[in-house]
């Protein structure tokens, strides 16, 4: 099935649509405040998303230095 529509990245005259759609519904008093708190918030995000790589780097590294070395089973002496 193709759509009719192309899905991309909006060009500068579609930017420009959606920065004026912005400012009629929040104002331009509102803009600034509205910026600062989605740029709060991406912050927090990507703080979290490091958080979680660390996490996951440092239990596959015990995964790692918990395995045996030697692939052989134990043979009694």
């Amino acid at each position: 099935m193709t759509l009719p529509i192309a899905f991309g990245m909006p060009g500068w005259p579609e930017t420009i649509f959606i920065a004026l759609i912005f400012i009629l519904l929040f104002g331009a008093k509102k803009l600034p405040e509205l910026a600062r708190g989605i740029a709060q918030s991406l912050g927090e995000f990507k703080k979290a998303k490091d958080e979680f790589e660390h996490e996951v780097r440092k239990s596959t590294a015990e995964i790692q230095i918990k395995e045996p070395t030697d692939k052989q089973p134990h043979q009694p002496s």
